[in-house]
């Protein structure tokens, strides 16, 4: 009997299971819905090409529709958002750009739909000039305000690999940067000794460094945002980047009855498989076991989910596959300095 399977999302874990079902699964009918335009991009190279270091919008793209449907016979549905999720009638809800809101019917469903960036719930939050970065779209925005005459002064808001990133590339299109970080050192997956490293690189070329203290609040301040910190200091800026994490993309997921952990991640077993028959999730909506403490974690890293696409692919074809863990394996540049690390640091 030839299955039916539905993927929520694209991207890392999403297009990797489509792939990998596809060459289990020559007859499948496979179904890959996905809110935005794209369905596989490069994540980690959204900084750089806001930076330049990246010419070509097309390099970000790792597979298109297009492509997707000719090479592996996929049914892709792009601008096509899922908003509801019927485990007793095997079905979801989908709301189309095209095609109005109307239901599909499966047999197998694999939600991969990823994480949206924190947008900390304080005043002036929705200012215009305050950016996140998560998708294509986004770096679009970002890079149409940074080629903009008048462009010079920009805040980033949180010290972790996105926060980071961006500042050496603002810094490189030759914008002044403040990057603010709450906690008492950046990239806090590090050992405070080798962060002092990556500080010290940002501040030698040229990025203003302030630690220890958080934001309060935003507001109007001509053609410019001010950002007002819990220390009383305030700053101003032409754009404003907030990278102070990623939280599960799951709301629509409340009321299917799937077992939810407490920050809102899908809890799977090691085969990937939910508590509900026939539903599997992967990527950074998901909690992972860590692979050192054996605790309960988040990590919303492309590697990861590329491994659990595929092991949900692979049980869903019949074969037993199982993910043992992430040990959150990491590298990123710094200017002049690569910074990686894999596995628990001290403090953990």
């Amino acid at each position: 009997m030839k299955k039916k399977i539905v993927i929520v999302g694209g991207v890392a874990g999403g297009a990797s299971a489509a792939a990998r079902l596809r060459r289990l699964e020559e007859e499948a009918e496979i179904i890959l819905f996905e809110r935005d335009e794209y369905i596989s991009y490069a994540n980690c190279g959204l900084p750089y090409y806001i930076g330049e270091k990246i010419k070509e919008r097309d390099r970000l793209l790792v597979q298109t529709p297009e492509a997707m449907k000719a090479r592996f016979r996929i049914d892709v549905r792009t601008n096509s958002e899922v908003i509801r999720v019927d485990p007793e009638n095997k079905t979801v809800t989908v709301k189309s750009r095209l095609s109005g809101t109307y239901e599909e019917s499966y047999d197998y469903l694999i939600l991969s739909p990823g994480a949206k960036a924190i947008r900390p719930n304080i005043p002036g939050n929705d200012h215009r000039q305050i950016f996140t970065l998560r998708n294509i779209p986004d770096t679009d925005r970002i890079k149409a305000m940074v080629d903009r005459e008048g462009c010079r002064e920009a805040v980033v808001i949180g010290g972790g690999f996105v926060g980071v990133e961006m500042a050496e590339n603002l810094r490189e299109r030759g914008l002044k940067v403040t990057l603010v970080e709450a906690a008492p050192q950046i990239l806090a997956t590090l050992d405070q000794d080798m962060a002092l490293l990556c500080e010290r690189e940002l501040i030698e070329n040229g990025v203003r460094l302030i630690l220890n203290d958080g934001v309060k609040a935003f507001a109007e301040a001509g053609k410019q945002v001010e950002v007002l910190l819990s220390s009383g200091s305030r700053l101003k800026a032409d754009l404003v980047l907030l990278a102070i994490g990623v939280t599960p993309d799951t709301a629509f997921l409340k009321e299917s009855g799937l077992n939810l952990g407490p920050r809102g991640h899908i809890l799977v077993n090691e085969r990937m498989q939910t508590n509900l028959e026939g539903i599997y999730a992967v990527g950074d909506a998901i909690e992972v076991v860590d692979y050192i403490t054996k605790q309960k974690t988040a990590i919303p890293l492309a590697g990861p989910a590329n491994k659990q696409g595929r092991i949900a692919a692979d049980n869903i074809a019949g074969l037993s596959s199982a993910f043992q863990g992430s040990q959150g394996t990491f590298i990123l540049k710094v200017f002049g300095l690569t910074a990686a690390g894999t596995g628990s640091n001290e403090r953990s």
